[in-house]
């Protein structure tokens, strides 16, 4: 996918993965929207990219479909998808005073990981799919997962679902969406160096980094948007998951 002038839109672009990915599209020529709940930071990320920022929840989906208004008013109909926006909040299924894990919370998350990247592409690919290919193609989806797909620890129930179904969407929708010209590719992230991880004392950084085999460290979001670039130039990478973890497996806990 060629990148100069192209429309883009970035979930949970304000910060972390998605804001570094918002960086790399502006960098490359695309018109980016990113779509947040935290307005204050979003606009001012928006602001440094020369962006737009939409406030926009990913689970709704009226919200949804403003958003992509609002976008398209702006830049056009975009040809670039990417999900970052996610949340990880820890629970084990029985706490240790006997209470199981609250359902509400894990449908919160279940909403927000799972049902918001389906409802952020389902959307974007029907309006992508109103515009004429440029050569092979006419849009990119770039979801995002978490190597807790495949290696969920303990207190990642909710998560480690979320992130599965994100993984098991991704050849369906690429071959659901193969007529319309349209790819979808999943990155699944290791430990990386997000708001959240920056949040944490630097003994306990050195020490989650030190569980990557190599490099021993964490992750840094321009990696994440490396590859994310590498995924839109390359037409041949499609219907696949990708983690991008320094080949750590995670421990139970």
């Amino acid at each position: 996918m060629r990148l100069d002038g192209i429309a883009a839109i970035v979930t949970g672009g304000a910060s972390g993965l998605g804001h570094e990915t918002a960086r790399m599209l502006a960098s490359n020529g695309a018109k980016v929207t990113i779509f947040d709940l935290n307005a204050e930071v979003g606009a001012a990320a928006a602001a440094e990219l020369g962006g737009h920022f939409a406030s926009v929840n990913v689970a709704d989906e009226a919200s949804v479909a403003a958003g992509i208004a609002e976008a398209e008013a702006k830049h056009g109909v975009a040809r670039v998808l990417v999900n970052c926006a996610g949340i990880a909040p820890p629970a084990r299924i029985v706490a240790k005073d006997g209470t199981p894990h609250s359902l509400d919370q894990y449908r919160k998350v279940i909403e927000i990981n799972l049902i918001g990247t389906f409802n952020t592409l389902s959307q974007f690919a029907a309006r992508a799919i109103t515009v004429d290919p440029i050569g092979e193609e006419r849009g990119v989806i770039i979801n995002t997962a978490s190597v807790a797909a495949f290696d969920g620890q303990i207190g990642q129930a909710a998560y480690a679902s979320s992130k599965a179904g994100v993984a098991g969407l991704t050849l369906c929708a690429a071959r659901d969406l193969a007529q319309h010209k349209i790819r979808v590719m999943t990155i699944a992230p290791g430990i990386f160096l997000t708001p959240m991880m920056k949040g944490l004392p630097q003994a306990a950084q050195d020490s989650l980094g030190q569980q990557v085999p190599h490099p021993s460290r964490l992750g840094d979001p321009s990696e994440y948007a490396l590859l994310a670039e590498s995924i839109l130039k390359n037409p041949m990478l499609n219907g696949e998951t990708i983690r991008l973890d320094g080949a750590i497996r995670m421990a139970p806990r």
